[in-house]
């Protein structure tokens, strides 16, 4: 195997089990996240839907044919993150290590998504 496509298979896994882990626990009506989740004004079955979203929004985004639309979908489930964490007072860092992490990742994996944003040429 070579060593880019183990690179590339191991940052999207990272990713994957990022988001995997955050989509289990709102799926599975994790007692604590479902509080944390209240105190920001999102119910129980709103947190389930948020959970179906991020799973299959991080599916979309390991299926290489569908890679760049999961990017997408990603960074803007990470761009709400970040404006509920900014509207409750709550602590940045996290939601904005996982976005630039699903960013470099895409950027690594899509060079046609790097030559589109940075103007690189082939």
């Amino acid at each position: 195997m070579k060593t880019n496509q183990i690179i590339y298979w191991t940052l999207t896994g990272l990713v994957t089990l990022v988001f995997l882990g955050s989509a289990s626990g709102k799926l599975m009506g994790n007692v604590e996240a479902v509080r944390m989740a209240e105190g920001f004004g999102i119910n129980a079955e709103n947190y389930r839907n948020i959970g179906i979203v991020e799973l299959i929004s991080v599916i979309l985004f390991v299926w290489p044919r569908t890679g760049i639309l999961g990017t997408m979908l990603l960074s803007a489930y990470m761009g709400g993150a970040i404006a509920t964490h900014v509207q409750h007072a709550q602590d940045l860092m996290a939601p904005c290590i996982v976005l630039t992490l699903v960013l470099a990742v895409a950027f690594y994996r899509f060079p046609e998504l790097r030559k589109k944003i940075l103007g690189q040429a082939d």
